[in-house]
């Protein structure tokens, strides 16, 4: 068993020292103007702690905004996650960003870029 495999086809991994996530797009390719979803698994490392909750969001760096939406994030059980509502409005780079709090309070970050249109 390797972290996202029951999450079916296309899915992408982050690593971090501390968490490994997981994540598949639908539809894939991610499009633009349209709502798509994220289903995200976390996976702890080196025998790290599930964080109670997880934030996702979405910027565009070189042009300085994020979405015109806020997406919600729902918990499905043993590290699984949804994130419905996100919309990339304009063809680009795009950065999703995976937020938690770590068991001592600090808030861990991965980000991952993509291209889309």
């Amino acid at each position: 068993w390797a972290c996202g495999d029951t999450l079916g086809p296309g899915v992408r991994r982050l690593v971090s020292d501390t968490m490994l996530i997981a994540r598949r797009a639908t539809p894939e390719p991610v499009p633009v103007g349209r709502h798509f979803v994220l289903d995200i698994e976390l996976c702890p490392r080196a025998g790290g702690a599930l964080p109670a909750e997880l934030r996702v969001d979405a910027t565009m760096p070189e042009h300085r905004h994020g979405m015109n939406y806020r997406p919600s994030v729902a918990a499905s059980g043993a590290g699984r996650y949804r994130a419905e509502g996100l919309l990339f409005h304009m063809p680009g780079r795009w950065e999703l960003v995976f937020e938690w709090r770590d068991a001592g309070g600090a808030t861990m970050r991965l980000a991952q870029s993509l291209d889309v249109g």
